[in-house]
């Protein structure tokens, strides 16, 4: 077992007292040592803790942190793709890379659209699709969204260019979209990213006003085997939004979070509201207080609760997993989410009522 006597328990403290005493941080080559430097000690770090948990000590108490592999998704069109995160994490791929996989799998599936997410969701009340998705990773600061993105169909492989090549965080609208043609991506027409069901959907709204109900935004989170945790979302957003809405799915804190030392969680729901309120934050925050993901799930949303009003909540659905491998969830709606983790044979499905 790995003993940690460090003055304090922060790992990134810890990294960076090492790198201090590595040199000069002032010139670009050694900041580039220095970034290497911090991968191979945040590598190590992590693999140990997977295989054999660490245990860290701060004034003679010490406290035992280990992580077990999981994987969870929102609504019951997730199954698929958390069976293909069982499969790539007992394969010992690396959380972001299951998360962007088996998220692109959904959101490039016209079938899988109607449920508002990637190709084939629905339109903008001109008719044209944009789509808003992010990942995160538990590593701090890493991070990498889209808004507003026209002719992609996997938009959270482009969040995820954005949070390793791109020095900012955020891209939206044409910006996402030459961005997304630069590192490769083409830029499909519009009618492509459409479908049979919601274009019958759109000419209902345009002739009759017609509305479609749903706030489906996919959410997955995956913890890997070396204790890597990652959280990526994905939607096309409210059907017939008006052009240029952006919800709550990419923004840090609304639709996704996550902590390398604590666990991520994950928002579906009526976007507009949901980003009012920060409750991935805010799941996270619980957790690292001691709270289980399905007790943070459920105090966030009492919390949302007791300010709008009982008869007056509106549409939100929460999971969480802490680095334990534990999952939560929560609802004020019908919500059904899959799960695995290990020890489980197969991945599983929970309902939760109204």
């Amino acid at each position: 077992m790995f003993l940690l006597t460090y003055k304090s328990c922060n790992l990134c403290d810890l990294i960076n007292h090492i790198l201090e005493l590595a040199g000069d941080r002032n010139t670009a080559n050694d900041n580039n040592k220095k970034v290497q430097i911090r991968w191979v000690i945040f590598d190590a770090f992590t693999v140990y803790s997977a295989v054999g948990g660490v245990r860290c000590s701060q004034f003679g108490h010490h406290k035992e942190i280990k992580s077990e592999m999981a994987a969870v998704g929102t609504w019951a069109f997730s199954q698929s793709a958390v069976e293909r995160m069982q499969c790539m994490i007992l394969a010992g791929q690396n959380s972001t890379d299951v998360i962007e996989s088996a998220i692109g799998e959904v959101e490039n599936d016209v079938d899988t659209g109607r449920n508002i997410v990637g190709r084939g969701g629905f339109p903008n009340s001109m008719g044209i699709v944009e789509c808003d998705a992010a990942i995160m990773e538990g590593v701090p600061g890493r991070f990498g969204a889209v808004a507003a993105l026209r002719g992609v169909g996997q938009p959270c492989q482009v969040a995820r260019r954005i949070m390793d090549k791109s020095p900012h965080s955020f891209l939206v609208g044409e910006g996402a979209a030459a961005f997304a043609q630069e590192q490769g991506f083409t830029i499909e027409p519009n009618d492509r990213m459409l479908s049979d069901h919601t274009v019958a959907a759109y000419q209902e709204f345009t002739e009759k006003g017609i509305h479609v109900s749903g706030h489906d935004t996919i959410g997955l989170i995956a913890l890997d085997l070396r204790g890597n945790i990652t959280v990526g979302v994905s939607t096309s957003g409210a059907p017939f939004k008006s052009p240029g809405r952006v919800g709550d799915t990419p923004i840090p804190g609304c639709g996704l979070y996550a902590d390398h030392m604590i666990g991520a969680a994950a928002a579906s729901g009526d976007g507009d509201k949901i980003m009012c309120y920060c409750p991935s934050f805010h799941i996270v925050e619980l957790m690292r207080q001691g709270f289980s993901p399905k007790e943070a799930c459920c105090s966030v949303l009492a919390d949302i609760r007791r300010k709008v009003g009982e008869d007056n909540c509106f549409e939100i659905s929460l999971i969480a997993l802490n680095m334990k491998g534990e999952v939560g969830a929560t609802s004020s709606v019908e919500f059904p989410y899959t799960f695995w983790k290990q020890g489980m044979d197969s991945v599983e499905m929970h309902v939760l009522p109204c």
